[in-house]
């Protein structure tokens, strides 16, 4: 009898702390200067914070001091490539397979050695502070020590993507007069390319050790050496640290572009050590003892931040890249291990569009096998739905655990089977893809809301909080103000929720744009209290427990020839959630009553479907040319359209069906996969112009 009642009482323990938690208050009224708005601060926190440590204020100082507690402990991880292969696909076309060996670790006191002789070689080689230092190379172990090795000398890092155009590439590096440049042996043949445009460019400094023959200095005005060169010179001529203080300019982070050239955010040591400080104190219990699988672009402020943060709580980082991260990735040879079964992390960060493709592959898997199978797996699904949910009768405490046990430990193994905490921004996460995380991979997801001129810092969801579709309370280095956005038609006086402009204030705000005080005019403002703002630009609503939510964005906002306002963003958020859409950009014509719409379709989805529907085609782009296809995506449309309840006005009429994918490779979208709204418009305005019958 007794078995039975704990089997009864323990469940609803459980049920009701998680609806307790998911009613507690989050965020709190502040008290702040500046122009008037509903502003919020961190619950737990009466203001915000700077540092989590009383002697650090610098990052240089952050990574000394974690080294010398955690010396002999494994910081830095990277696989030796085993092989590299090409295979040659049915219709012709071939693909590049890699092997990758387990992988092989560095310890903190090992880092560190490297890192002091790297910042001693960068001097012996003449590169003086009041120079700028460039990192042009994919996430990988030299890029971090490159990174720290630069702090210790007070050299202010340019960050930019690998797979930045070389208009971008150029301005970049002669706006910010970078006279040594970090990058491995791909980057490198973008830089010869531009060579001749590079008006400052002095040194550069190989990460490869095959360096290429038409890299020679002579013909290119630079000296080259190799990584490995400039950490020996260190070695064998050391020079003491010239460390910086917490208000030097510690990068320059280039954007990612999305509207034209990039612009260059101004992080100072304290702005990003602020956002690092504050993150510690949401993920429970990070520690020496979680590893972190590092994958996204280090010159993207998420990952810069994440990575930072692991090396301060003594953790582990391990290097992969998104084109080998599960053992079914584009790039894994067959029969080989992924990077997250290599090293089975405990903690990522992701950005949705990453985690869409994990949700869509493991559905696919699950459709494809069909039978007993799929049956058990949407009964699993739909029971632990009910629970998260806050049902009585959804799948708890035994049940939950047979579940994980039975049906979500294959799903679990594809990121290594030890994930227990996920960080997820740069865009929002759709509801579904939120609850596939929570059932399948059994690990609460975090929401991050902020961005690069912010540090990332803004907000962060609790990791008790399963809510969807919110962005959690503010940071403790933030406060978060809506400002009434009268245009828009958003008030903080609006019932049952204030809503306006999201406003950032704090600690982790940068100091604007480098070169371009006309932009940071309009963006960021001091109030009379001292603190940093930024305008986002962004559109959001504060719940009554304290937690944003983000609804609208100013600059994607288009009026149609009747005077209907459609918000781009919201309505390709929306849509994105159908299994045909790859990506969306919706486009409309001020001068039209209707919007329409371009859609890179899923290569796999469509094919399915074709082939269910016995549609024959010779490959996909004549797939996606037929009729019964763009009815059928254009319908998916709708019913998503639906389930949001967009008015009819924001719902493309017309679609266009594209068949090859958008990457950063295509200068589509960003390296954070986010769409260049311009450029897709340009490269693709003949088809825009048929969908308006012009």
């Amino acid at each position: 009898m007794n078995a039975y009642i704990v089997g009864l009482i323990v469940p609803l323990v459980i049920l009701i702390f998680r609806t307790s938690n998911n009613r507690k208050r989050r965020g709190s009224p502040a008290d702040v200067g500046g122009d008037p708005g509903y502003v919020v601060r961190n619950h737990r926190f009466a203001s915000v914070i700077s540092s989590a440590w009383e002697d650090v204020t610098t990052l240089a100082e952050m990574f000394e001091h974690s080294c010398r507690k955690h010396h002999d402990k494994l910081l830095l991880g990277t696989r030796d490539l085993i092989s590299r292969e090409m295979e040659v696909s049915s219709d012709g076309r071939t693909f590049e397979k890699l092997h990758h060996g387990e992988y092989r670790w560095v310890t903190y006191g090992n880092v560190f050695e490297s890192v002091v002789n790297f910042a001693s070689g960068l001097a012996n080689i003449g590169h003086v502070r009041e120079e700028r230092a460039a990192i042009y190379a994919e996430t990988r172990e030299e890029w971090f020590i490159a990174l720290q090795a630069c702090f210790r000398r007070n050299v202010t890092v340019v960050t930019m993507y690998a797979s930045l155009g070389e208009e971008a590439l150029c301005h970049s590096l002669n706006e910010t007069e970078a006279t040594t440049v970090f990058c491995g042996r791909k980057e490198l043949k973008s830089l010869l390319h531009i060579s001749g445009q590079l008006d400052f460019v002095k040194r550069v400094i190989c990460i490869d050790n095959d360096v290429p023959s038409d890299a020679s200095s002579a013909q290119h005005g630079w000296t080259i050496t190799s990584f490995a060169d400039v950490e020996r010179f260190g070695r064998e001529k050391p020079i003491a640290a010239d460390l910086p203080l917490s208000a030097d300019v510690a990068v320059i982070m280039y954007t990612s572009g999305s509207t034209g050239l990039p612009k260059g955010v101004m992080m100072t040591h304290g702005n990003i050590v602020a956002t690092v400080s504050a993150v510690m104190t949401i993920i429970p219990n990070l520690g020496k003892n979680d590893v972190y699988l590092a994958y996204l672009p280090m010159a993207h402020i998420l990952e810069l931040i994440a990575e930072n943060l692991l090396a301060a709580v003594g953790g582990s980082i391990g290097y992969g890249t998104p084109l080998t991260l599960t053992d079914t990735s584009n790039k894994v040879k067959k029969g080989t291990k992924g990077d997250a079964t290599a090293l089975m992390p405990t903690v990522m960060a992701s950005v949705p569009a990453i985690l869409d493709r994990v949700r869509d592959g493991v559905f696919k898997k699950v459709n494809t096998k069909g039978g007993f199978s799929k049956k058990l797996f949407e009964l699993a699904y739909a029971r632990r739905l009910r629970a998260i949910n806050g049902s009585w009768f959804g799948a708890w405490g035994l049940e939950k655990a047979l579940w994980n046990f039975f049906v979500f430990k294959k799903v679990q193994a594809i990121l290594g089977g030890r994930i227990r905490f996920i960080l997820c921004g740069g865009a929002p996460l759709s509801a579904d893809t939120q609850r596939f995380i929570n059932i399948c991979l059994g690990a609460p997801i975090s929401q991050g809301y902020g961005l690069t001129e912010t540090c990332a810092g803004g907000t962060f969801s609790d990791f008790d909080d399963t809510s969807a579709g919110r962005v959690g309370p503010p940071l403790p280095c933030s406060y978060i103000k809506l400002v009434d956005w009268p245009e828009g038609g958003y008030s903080t006086t609006d019932l049952p929720m204030p809503r306006g402009e999201i406003v950032i204030g704090g600690s982790n705000i940068t100091l604007g744009y480098f070169k371009n005080d006309e932009k940071t005019r309009e963006s960021y403002k001091v109030d009379e209290r001292g603190i940093r703002w930024f305008y986002t630009g962004d559109v959001g609503r504060f719940h009554s427990d304290g937690v944003l939510e983000i609804i609208d964005r100013k600059k994607d906002i288009v009026k149609l020839q009747h005077g209907e306002y459609v918000s781009l963003g919201k309505v390709e958020a929306a849509l994105l959630g159908s299994p045909f859409v790859d990506n969306i950009m919706l486009y409309a014509d001020s001068f039209q009553t209707y919007c329409v719409a371009l859609v890179a379709v899923s290569h796999s989805a469509l094919s399915e479907w074709a082939s269910k529907q016995g549609i024959a085609s010779s490959d996909f782009s004549e797939l996606c040319q037929k009729e019964e296809a763009v009815k059928e995506v254009h319908a998916s449309l709708l019913k998503e359209a639906k389930k949001a309840r967009l008015e009819k006005f924001e719902i493309p009429a017309k679609v266009k069906l594209l068949s090859d994918p958008w990457t950063p490779e295509t200068g589509l979208v960003t390296g954070a996969l986010k769409i260049k709204r311009d450029i897709i418009r340009k490269t693709f305005q003949e088809d825009l112009s048929k969908l308006y019958g012009k």
